[in-house]
């Protein structure tokens, strides 16, 4: 039966797991993956990374709303995250530069959220159990219903979602009179990645996602960017056929990602869904040509196999997680093709990784 007058909310989990909290943000339901992201600020920007789009989403820090919102924290046109769990989702926010509180921000994005969750205790049973799909709902509190409504949610394995969060129209930034012409293939960009490409001089055309390379070959870049984006990379052959071809043409190439799994895919290397993946703002990466590590942002549910990329004759590693040895970077020899597994703009995070763009650039200008 209905609840639209009560402030009760549930969370409903594959695996028969019910949690019940406080209603936050838009009442209604909302079904996903759910997944987790460890990182302590910059929810904002999480919310709103295309990457997550079709999960739900724990935010393991314990509060969440307690600097409220504003319009230039934002990674893309809009909330990307089908509902968000939190232990204390605040209404009541401190902080100069805000706009508004998450509450407000919430609804008006019709974002569906639960509140007073044991966080911790949730992403240890993740952790645990590993990925799952889910169901919250602040309004219907039947638990036979929202478990049908639970059962036709599809698995994200096999999922190609980089297509439906994809710009519809091409788009400009940065100086046009600028030699550094980059085509961007959007498969769900963010819009800091995009920023830390225009800081260093470079002319960036966006792209959808099934633009072809004779398309994007038509803006004359000198390089090309794939970007990051949610869902599974495997069924995406439009794509990686347009990633082979710009392999073909020699150009620069530089993948974040899901643009890293993609030039993998390419270089017939496979992919692979993960336990519970990767999501936070303090996971310790090794370069393996300097030696240095650095800590980097990372949002991903898929990773390359590892033991294809290492039998891979024409592929460096050149990136390992500190944590589990998962590949998070690799270099396409005799090629100027080159990707990360995490996000050197890191937005939230330390930008211990931008060098990344600066050897994108010192690419093109060779």
């Amino acid at each position: 039966m209905g609840n639209s007058e009560s402030n009760t909310a549930v969370l409903i989990l594959a695996d028969g797991t019910i949690v019940y909290g406080r209603a936050f943000g838009k009442k209604g339901i909302a079904t996903g993956e759910i997944c987790f992201n460890t990182g302590m600020t910059g929810y904002q920007e999480v919310f709103t990374d295309p990457s997550y789009y079709g999960q739900v989403l724990i935010m393991n820090n314990v509060h969440i709303g307690n600097y409220g919102v504003n319009l230039a924290d934002v990674e893309s046109d809009g909330v990307k995250v089908k509902a968000v769990i939190g232990r204390n989702l605040e209404e009541k926010f401190s902080r100069f530069a805000a706009t508004g509180s998450l509450q407000e921000y919430f609804e008006a994005q019709s974002v569906v959220a639960i509140d007073g969750v044991d966080t911790r205790a949730l992403v240890a049973h993740v952790r645990t159990k590993g990925a799952m799909n889910c169901i919250v709902s602040s309004t219907e509190m039947d638990l036979a219903v929202l478990k049908q409504q639970l059962a036709d949610v599809p698995s994200m394995d096999g999922l190609e979602l980089a297509s439906t969060v994809s710009t519809r129209e091409t788009y400009e930034l940065g100086d046009p009179a600028s030699s550094l012409r980059v085509a961007v293939l959007d498969f769900g960009v963010k819009k800091h990645i995009l920023q830390c490409l225009v800081e260093r001089g470079a002319y960036v055309k966006v792209h959808p996602a099934k633009t072809s390379f004779e398309e994007l070959q038509k803006f004359s870049p000198l390089g090309y960017f794939i970007s990051n984006g949610p869902g599974d990379p495997a069924p995406m052959g439009y794509a990686i056929d347009t990633v082979k071809k710009i392999l073909a043409s020699n150009k620069p190439l530089f993948g974040i990602c899901l643009g890293h799994q993609l030039l993998a895919l390419a270089n017939d290397i496979p992919t692979f869904k993960m336990h519970h993946g990767h999501r936070g703002l303090n996971h310790p990466v090794k370069n393996l040509v300097t030696g240095r590590s650095e800590i980097t942002t990372q949002n991903h549910g898929f990773g390359v196999d590892p033991a294809a990329v290492r039998a891979n004759d024409n592929i460096e590693i050149t990136h390992i997680n500190l944590n589990d040895d998962s590949i998070e970077g690799i270099r396409v020899k005799n090629k100027k093709a080159f990707s990360v597994q995490y996000h050197p703009e890191a937005t939230p995070g330390p930008h211990d990784s931008r060098y990344l763009f600066d050897e994108f650039v010192a690419l093109m200008n060779n």
